[in-house]
């Protein structure tokens, strides 16, 4: 009976912890706030929007549609936002503004800036020698990535005349096409739709692909607040999947993504899409090759003004995992 007594707590401990070893900790199933751009940096994302509004996503997500980044950055400086699609620069700056606060999980979208123009001389970087580009934002990654390009080809002798948007440059464009200008994506598929003298002469994407340079021209990329990373790395996890899932989903089905991008009122026709889909350079890219690429990118623009990425180049824990 003695040894009965004496057995018995230990037998209960036995199955005590065999039963706690048995429960599984429940899947964190936060909803993420995600926002993004009206442009080629959602399309990339249109098939995960759709499973989390059927119910067929993995995890439980909140998207929010801009047309400016400034209301993008203010959800994310805020807290209104967890994650965004932005561009790379201003991921920069957000990063510096909030010290730290903003870690980038991977690339979405690589150059989609092309040369636009009904002139038969100009095929590369080095055509554009001589001549009045057109471009938007004085300042700002279209202009400063021109500049590079163009320094880089050892081109001095060229004009850049801003425009306040790619729309004012594509109507200029039609009124003549000897003209040449910088349009993104997909404002160049527009472009040419509506006058059939226009061409894309080249993409600056593969023009700086060609310099030698280990980094990338990079559009987009997608970010998260340290806070809720920390606080939730499992649903950041399983975003990044999630995402990158759906990336792969577009680009191996351009009709059903591009009716889901018109669908979604990124761009307002399918066609449209369908046609400027192959251009957009959709991409998911993290790790390593990401931080080389894109740490890349940021030095060029910081080389040319300081002010574009936030004023300093950002530390390791910027990019996701390092």
């Amino acid at each position: 009976m003695k040894f009965v007594r004496r057995i018995i707590p230990v037998l209960v401990m036995i199955l005590f912890i065999a039963g706690c070893a048995k429960k599984e900790v429940p899947a964190d199933d936060t909803v993420m706030r995600v926002g993004s751009l009206k442009g080629p940096t959602s399309m990339g994302l249109v098939s995960l929007m759709k499973k989390n509004e059927e119910g067929t996503s993995e995890g439980k997500y909140d998207f929010t549609m801009a047309v400016m980044a400034d209301e993008i950055a203010a959800g994310l400086t805020g807290g209104t936002l967890d994650a965004a699609l932005i561009p790379a620069n201003l991921a920069s700056v957000l990063y510096n503004k909030t010290n730290g606060g903003i870690v980038v999980l991977n690339i979405n979208t690589l150059g989609v800036l092309y040369a636009v123009t009904g002139d038969e001389t100009v095929k590369s970087v080095s055509g554009l020698a001589g001549k009045t580009v057109l471009s938007t934002g004085q300042g700002t990654t279209p202009e400063l990535s021109l500049r590079y390009l163009m320094s880089a080809n050892g081109i001095t002798d060229y004009e850049i005349e801003f425009v306040s948007e790619a729309s004012e440059a594509a109507a200029i464009l039609a009124k003549d096409p000897s003209r040449v200008a910088v349009l993104p994506q997909p404002f160049v598929t527009a472009a040419c739709a509506q006058n059939d003298k226009l061409r894309i002469a080249f993409s600056l994407s593969e023009a700086w692909d060609q310099t030698g340079s280990d980094s990338k021209m990079v559009t987009g990329v997608t970010v998260v607040r340290r806070e809720f990373l920390d606080e939730h790395p499992e649903v950041t996890e399983r975003f990044m999947k999630e995402h990158a899932q759906s990336v792969e989903d577009v680009q191996s089905d351009y009709e059903k993504a591009a009716s889901l991008i018109a669908e979604y009122g990124i761009v307002e026709k399918a066609p449209v899409a369908l046609k400027a889909l192959p251009y957009c350079n959709l991409v998911s890219i993290s790790g390593d090759e990401m931080k080389t690429a894109l740490s890349g990118y940021l030095t060029v623009l910081f080389d040319q003004n300081a002010k574009s990425i936030g004023g300093a180049l950002p530390s390791d824990d910027f990019y996701y995992g390092k």
